[in-house]
């Protein structure tokens, strides 16, 4: 009787024309959230998997010959291949670090300050991460070789940096957009000076976003090929190497290194939510 009496109280409490909530519509969004989020993962699964593939020095097919880690002993078996890899690398680093700090410097000025030209330098920002990498690498190109620039490393950089700057400003200038001036004006009535309260203050608090920004330049640099192909001239990077070995078949040291590459981001975004932790 009493289970009776409360159900009856339920069904009043109930607003009237309140329709009865279906319990199968709770997992439709986290069905759908998990179906997509495989879909997304799937080639980076399979890229991990055929790096275990034990295929030997031939190169790689889809038919699994068992588990092996000849590709991870081997990983710098190919010479041209390992040279492709350190031009990446330090194309990706020189270029994040640049466009880290250029681009955390406009994005100070486009929150803090007002000034002619500033509704133009948003614009070509946003207009930067909006045109295709097709149109960003043919400008570019031309823009080199009217000025007569040799093709090659530098000339890689330099695009890089163009089309990261974009992304790292506009990653920190949303940290800054809920920046409280009123700390940086406390630790200036504490005689700070402006230098001092921009490594003490300012820098800490906008850390996590000057962090995001450079993760996803370096992220965007290792793995460009449109634009790296318009501005490389003879210089191999890891993405223009794995293109031109698509045509004869991929060794499967490519599929180690990609490996390691995803994992070394992942453990960057692991850290970075970590330290975030720590400190709140």
């Amino acid at each position: 009787m009493s289970v009776i009496v409360a159900r009856d109280e339920a069904a009043v409490s109930l607003p009237p024309g309140t329709p009865k909530r279906r319990t199968w519509t709770r997992w439709v969004l986290p069905v759908y959230s998990g179906i997509v989020i495989f879909y997304l993962v799937l080639p980076i699964l399979v890229m991990i998997l055929y790096g275990f593939n034990n295929s030997g020095a031939k190169r790689v097919s889809f038919r699994w010959d068992g588990f092996s880690l000849f590709a991870y002993r081997n990983l710098f078996l190919k010479a041209d291949l390992t040279a492709a890899l350190k031009n990446s690398l330090f194309v990706a680093v020189i270029s994040t670090l640049l466009a880290t700090a250029m681009g955390t410097l406009i994005a100070l000025a486009l929150v803090r300050y007002r000034y002619r030209g500033r509704t133009l330098t948003d614009f070509v920002l946003f207009a930067n991460i909006s045109a295709p990498e097709i149109v960003l690498g043919a400008s570019l190109l031309s823009l080199f070789v009217s000025f007569g620039v040799p093709r090659g490393i530098g000339t890689i950089i330099a695009a890089h940096v163009m089309f990261n700057i974009a992304y790292v400003a506009v990653t920190v200038r949303a940290r800054l957009a809920g920046f409280d001036r009123h700390l940086e004006e406390a630790a200036q009535d504490l005689y700070a000076t402006p230098w001092k309260t921009f490594w003490r203050v300012t820098l800490p608090l906008i850390y996590p976003g000057i962090l995001a920004g450079a993760l996803l330049a370096f992220a965007l640099s290792i793995d460009d090929f449109v634009i790296t192909n318009f501005n490389a001239g003879s210089t191999q990077t890891f993405p223009l190497w794995v293109y031109g070995a698509v045509k004869v078949g991929i060794p499967p040291q490519v599929f180690a290194m990609g490996t390691l590459i995803f994992m070394f981001g992942v453990l960057l975004a692991v850290a970075n939510v970590v330290l975030q932790r720590r400190r709140s």
